[in-house]
């Protein structure tokens, strides 16, 4: 049984730091691509970051190009994403997916797997 475990949501102020972990179980974790994504109240959830494998190839959002950083542990079979600069649109329930393919992406739909989420709120 695979699963996704989201931590390290919470209430920051704006120019704030946070740290996302998503542990995960029951799969070959260093064969998943993995993902964030986010969901605003009221909005379709989007895409956040990818990463693949190894690690070697990643990408963001242009939203939050230069603010948030995709990393993995294969080790630890665990996935990060580091927010910092935050802004109050970024507010979001964020998500780690995983994709049992070797190529990375932006689309919700390529992913198989999916945690419950952690609330982020940044506040002004």
């Amino acid at each position: 049984q695979v699963q996704l475990v989201e931590s390290g949501g919470g209430l920051v102020q704006a120019g704030g730091s946070l740290r996302l972990s998503c542990a995960a179980s029951g799969l070959t974790f260093s064969r998943y691509v993995m993902g964030w994504f986010r969901q605003a109240p009221g909005k379709q959830r989007e895409f956040v970051a990818t990463i693949s494998w190894s690690g070697g190839r990643a990408f963001c959002a242009d939203s939050v190009k230069g603010r948030f950083t995709i990393s993995r542990d294969n080790a630890k079979n665990m996935v990060y994403l580091q927010m910092n600069n935050l802004r109050p649109e970024d507010t979001a329930v964020y998500y780690c997916a995983a994709r049992g393919e070797y190529s990375t992406s932006r689309y919700r739909h390529e992913y198989d797997y999916w945690g419950q989420g952690t609330q982020v709120t940044v506040s002004s």
